[in-house]
């Protein structure tokens, strides 16, 4: 099987397209879809020889599978990192990242502003092991440095978080990861590859639901882990092996063939999502708008200099709360509700009661979830058209 190695001087759209791709003799120029759960050998020596790791090749597809490698391989060249390996689901990316690269006594600092499951990780589940934790506002460098332990190994975020949009400085909590010799762990989910690399800017780990904007249809369940090899030697391999979280080489040939149009994709959702931001912006029954790239969000600078477009996700706060979002959400008549987003239709939710409905009101007024707050993943539809329906929707309202 010939391997199509990366070459130094391609720009970020042929890696997305060519990047990783591995041809049988056929020479097929789609990506081949390996649909097996095992591999059969020319004789027990070499089955021996793959499983004491003194010869390459497959050996079961919770290990390893070709469909698979591709996957992991374009992911890895396009957030500039030395490997990549994919789960079944962003969440298990989260989980495998934290509970393969902690121990008993360990500390994680991360960003109050995080997904609900994420939070519920950190929350609820590493403390069973006896892993600590301290969450901050991550907008705020020096809440970062202050919560710095000798035991901390770890500092988790996501930028731009979900739902209300908040960034977080790179570089900045990467000196201070690197001065207390710890980890910088980030969701890159919102922002994909195509618009940031935190790598560039001292990451450590990257983590993906490639669900969202990477499979970007709305069709299959993904997740990814890019990092060092280092990190993967000395924790994920060995963990991810024995617990299995594998993604089925279905997805990740789904998620490999998205990977295509990805940098065609989010320009477009970038383009749609501003356009319909500064609509919600102008218009009265709206109260507040959250988008990265509009000069009144809290950190438009930063954002701007950290990523190459705003994304897809706009956030805003209409009036009456919860009964007028709800309003609306039943007015609309092209945008979909659903938890989802990155799909190339619009979707709406109302975090409060969906992705955020399982934290104290407390914690969601400490992140800006107010009840009368949405979520809008702006698809590939005509923006002209997007407008015309949250307009006649907000009327109702």
């Amino acid at each position: 099987m010939a391997t199509n190695k990366k070459p130094n001087n391609w720009k970020k759209r042929t890696l997305a397209v060519r990047a990783g791709t591995m041809r049988t003799p056929f020479q097929e120029t789609s990506e081949a879809l390996f649909l097996t759960s095992g591999y059969a050998y020319e004789a027990p020596e070499e089955a021996e020889a793959r499983f004491k790791g003194e010869i390459g090749g497959y050996q079961y597809s919770r290990f390893g599978n070709p469909t698979v490698s591709m996957f992991e391989e374009r992911m890895a060249a396009l957030e500039g990192a030395e490997v990549g390996r994919a789960t079944a689901t962003g969440m298990a990316a989260v989980s495998s990242v934290l509970l393969a690269g902690l121990k008993t006594g360990d500390h994680v600092v991360a960003a109050r502003a995080m997904f609900g499951s994420c939070l519920h990780v950190v929350e609820q589940i590493l403390p069973r092991f006896g892993i600590t934790h301290t969450l901050v506002d991550g907008s705020d460098v020096g809440a970062w440095e202050k919560a710095m332990k000798p035991e901390t190994r770890m500092l988790f975020l996501e930028t731009p978080s979900n739902p209300t949009l908040s960034i977080v400085d790179l570089k900045g909590v990467s000196k201070i990861a690197d001065k207390h010799g710890a980890l910088v762990v980030v969701d890159n989910a919102f922002a994909t590859p195509a618009l940031q690399r935190p790598i560039e800017f001292g990451a450590h780990i990257v983590v993906h639901s490639t669900t969202k904007f990477i499979d970007g249809q709305g069709r299959a369940l993904g997740g990814m882990i890019l990092c060092d090899k280092k990190f993967l030697d000395d924790h994920l391999q060995t963990f991810l092996r024995n617990t299995g979280p594998s993604i089925s080489p279905f997805n990740a040939w789904l998620h490999l063939k998205s990977l295509e149009t990805l940098d065609l994709r989010m320009r477009a959702h970038c383009e749609s999502a501003a356009k319909v931001s500064d609509f919600l912006a102008g218009h009265r029954k709206v109260t507040r708008v959250l988008y990265p790239f509009r000069p009144d969000h809290p950190q438009h600078n930063l954002a701007r200099a950290q990523m190459e477009g705003g994304g897809g996700v706009v956030a805003f706060e209409v009036e009456g709360g919860k009964k007028a979002a709800f309003k609306l959400g039943n007015a609309l008549g092209l945008i979909d509700v659903s938890n989802n987003l990155g799909d190339a239709k619009s979707l709406i939710t109302h975090p409060e009661t969906t992705t955020h409905q399982k934290l104290t009101p407390e914690a969601r007024a400490a992140l800006g979830v107010t009840s009368g707050l949405l979520r809008l993943s702006v698809g590939l539809e005509d923006a002209d058209d997007i407008c015309s329906d949250l307009d006649q929707a907000l009327k109702v309202a």
